[in-house]
C-alpha cells in the first residue's frame, strides 16, 4: 500500500543525521532573560510586573488583554530589571521584559488540578487559555482559540503534526521517542473536547522508531491512529497534512476547522497535557541546534526567555565563523541578525552554516523549466508570480492566485536559474493580504 501524501513537494538534504540522535539535554539560562511581548499572533501581552519586582518561577509577569492572545509567565524565580525594546529573532524590536536571574528556581505554588474525566471541556479550554499555550511548531495561533470553533461537532480529525519535515530539526522527534506518554495524554485531553473525532499522529516515514513507539502506545486507544506519511518536504505543511490525511482541500479563505480539522505540532500538545494535568504555564520548550558551523549539534530543552547564544555555548561553541544563521530551518526560516536573541514559545531550533551558499549563488534569467510548477504544493507557477511580484502588478500577482502561496520554499531551492522566488512572491503576497484587509475595513 503507497504511503499517503500531497500532490508536488520536494527531497531537500534533510542534514537530520547531526542531532536525532541526541537525546533532550535541559539547560539552564544565564543571568538575564528577555520575554516578549508579542511572541504569539494577536495583542501583545499586558505587563502585569514593574521595574524592582521580584517574581517566582511560573509566576504570571503579562496577562493576555484579549481573546486571541495569550499570557506570559516567567522561567525562573529573580527581580524585573527593566521593560524595553529588545531585539527578536526576526531582526524586529520587540517590548520586553527584562528579567534578572536570582539562580535559585523558587517555583510559585501549582494550582490543584482534577482528574480528566471531572474536567468539562470549558474548563479544559480554559486552563489551557490561562497557561498561554500557543501554536509551538511556529505559527503562535493562541491554541485555545484553535480549540474552540464555531462547530465543535463538525469536527472529525485532530491531528498531531508529527512530521517534522523543516531540514535539520530533529527535537519533536526526540519528544516522540522521550515523552510519548505526554503526547498520548494531550491527545486523549484534545479528544475530550471534540465527541466525533478521531486523533490521528502523522509521521513521515523516515522516523520508523517513532512510528512504532506510537503505535505501542495507541495500541488500545480506540480514537486514536498513527498514520505514516510519505516523507517530502513540505509534508508538515497544514494543507499539505490535512489533505495527505483526510483527502480534504485547504485554500487561503478556509481554516481547518471549516473541513473537519484541528492541527497541532508536537510540543504544542504535550504544552496542553502540562497545562491541563499538570496545572504548567509554558514557561519552557525542546530546541534543536544544527547545522555545520556547530561543534556539537543537539537537542535541548530551553526556557522561554534564554538567550539563544547561550546554547551555542552549551553546545560547545562554533566552529570558525559561520556565515550564515538561521532560525526556524533552511527552507522557511530566516537568517538572524544576532544570536543573542531570547528564546520564545515559538522558537524551535537554530542551523548554523559555515558557508552562506545563497549569497554566492549568482541568479540568472528563467529558462522556463517549468520545476518550480511540478514541485508547488498548491498548484502555482511560481515563476509567473515572482515575476508580477517583481513588477509590482498586485492585480495579475492576484488574479494568479499568489495568495494561495504557502511559502514553503520549494520553488525557491528547485530552481536552477538562482531566483528567490518564494522571497519575491512572499513579500507581495503580504502586500495583497494587507490591501485586502484595508478595503474590508473601509467598507465597514
Amino acid at each position: 500500500m503507497s504511503l499517503r501524501t500531497f500532490k508536488g513537494g520536494t527531497h531537500p538534504n534533510d542534514g537530520k543525521a547531526l542531532a536525532k540522535d541526541k537525546v533532550l539535554v535541559e539547560l539552564k539560562p544565564g543571568k538575564e532573560l528577555v520575554y516578549p511581548l508579542s511572541m504569539h499572533i494577536g495583542a501583545p501581552a499586558v505587563p502585569v510586573v514593574s521595574k524592582g519586582d521580584k517574581v517566582l518561577k511560573g509566576q504570571l509577569i503579562a496577562e493576555a488583554p484579549g481573546f486571541v492572545s495569550a499570557p506570559i509567565y516567567a522561567s525562573v524565580s529573580g527581580t524585573v530589571k527593566n521593560i524595553e525594546p529588545r531585539l527578536t529573532a526576526t531582526g524586529s524590536m520587540v517590548n520586553s521584559i527584562i528579567l534578572e536571574n536570582d539562580e535559585e528556581y523558587q517555583e510559585i505554588e501549582k494550582p490543584e488540578v482534577k482528574p480528566l474525566d471531572e474536567l468539562t471541556k470549558d474548563e479544559i479550554k480554559a486552563a489551557v487559555q490561562k497557561a498561554g499555550v500557543v501554536g509551538m511548531g511556529g505559527a503562535g495561533f493562541p491554541t485555545h482559540v484553535k480549540l474552540a470553533p464555531k462547530d465543535a461537532d463538525k469536527i472529525d480529525y485532530f491531528i498531531v503534526n508529527c512530521a517534522e519535515c523543516e531540514p535539520y530539526i530533529t527535537c519533536d522527534y526526540r519528544r516522540m521517542l522521550e515523552n510519548p506518554e505526554e503526547l498520548i495524554e494531550g491527545m486523549r485531553i484534545v479528544l475530550k473536547l471534540f465527541d466525533n473525532a478521531i486523533g490521528v499522529f502523522g509521521i513521515e516515514d523516515n522516523k520508523p522508531d517513532c512510528v512504532a513507539k506510537l503505535k505501542e502506545y495507541t495500541d488500545k486507544e480506540e480514537r486514536m491512529e498513527v498514520v505514516p506519511l510519505k516523507t517530502k518536504y513540505p509534508q508538515g505543511a497544514e494543507r499539505s497534512l490535512i489533505y495527505a490525511i483526510t483527502g480534504r482541500t485547504l485554500n487561503s479563505s478556509l481554516l481547518p476547522a471549516d473541513v473537519g480539522a484541528v492541527v497541532d505540532n508536537v510540543e504544542t500538545v504535550i504544552s496542553i497535557y502540562k497545562a491541563v494535568a499538570k496545572g504548567e504555564p509554558v514557561t519552557s520548550r525542546t530546541f534543536t541546534l544544527s547545522g555545520d558551523g556547530v561543534n556539537a549539534p543537539g537537542n535541548f530543552i530551553v526556557p522561554v526567555g534564554m538567550s539563544q547564544t547561550e546554547i551555542i555555548e552549551a553546545a560547545g561553541g562554533l566552529k570558525g565563523e559561520p556565515e550564515k544563521f538561521i532560525s526556524g530551518g533552511p527552507m522557511m526560516g530566516f537568517a538572524m541578525l544576532s544570536t543573542d536573541v531570547p528564546v520564545t514559545k515559538t522558537s524551535s531550533d537554530m542551523v548554523v552554516f559555515a558557508k552562506d551558499v545563497v549569497s554566492i549563488s549568482t541568479e540568472t534569467n528563467c529558462i522556463n523549466c517549468g520545476r518550480c510548477v511540478s514541485v508547488c504544493p498548491s498548484r502555482l507557477i511560481p515563476s509567473r508570480l515572482a515575476d508580477y511580484a517583481e513588477r509590482n502588478d498586485e492585480a495579475t500577482f492576484d488574479k494568479w492566485y499568489g495568495v494561495e502561496c504557502v511559502e514553503c520554499g520549494s520553488c525557491s531551492y528547485v530552481c536552477p536559474a538562482k531566483r528567490p522566488l518564494k522571497q519575491s512572491i512572499a513579500t507581495m503576497r503580504k502586500t495583497v493580504l494587507a490591501n485586502k484587509k484595508k478595503a474590508a475595513a473601509a467598507k465597514k
